[in-house]
């Protein structure tokens, strides 16, 4: 898989080296359900496309987010190459799904840096299930 994986408390950060199409699942990238014990409630997830060359995204990107129990009102911003394309508040559930649009995408790209910031605020100590939890951004 054409990608590398740095995993630190509350942080994920995942290279990409080639696109990798269609959908993969945390647990596919190495994620361990370790990795996504957020005892602060923080989350911060990087996708750095900087070193794949020519983007390719799928009709709609995606992130999935799962949580091992209900929780209400979490707060989700994702920016890209520094610019906020999403900012809102899930008020209540299991996962979260962020939709983003490739036109958005595609006219933020740069030629040198290419980042994806997803930050979520829980209001409370939360798991994130690897296995139900997933990325789906390039045909």
């Amino acid at each position: 898989m054409g990608l590398l994986v740095e995993v630190n408390q509350g942080e994920v950060i995942i290279r990409f080296t080639t696109p990798v199409p269609g959908k993969v699942s945390f647990a596919t990238l190495g994620i361990k359900s370790e990795d996504l014990a957020l005892e602060g409630g923080f989350l911060r997830m990087v996708f750095d496309f900087e070193g794949i060359g020519a983007h390719d995204y799928f009709q709609v990107p995606t992130i999935n987010i799962a949580y091992s129990n209900d929780v209400k009102d979490t707060h989700w911003q994702c920016d890209f190459n520094g610019n906020t394309i999403l900012d809102k508040t899930d008020h209540y559930g299991d996962s979260t799904v962020i939709l983003m649009s490739r036109e958005k995408l595609s006219m933020l790209e740069h030629h040198h840096e290419n980042k994806l910031v997803l930050h979520a605020e829980f209001p409370a100590p939360i798991n994130i299930v690897p296995e139900q939890s997933y990325i789906n951004f390039f045909k």
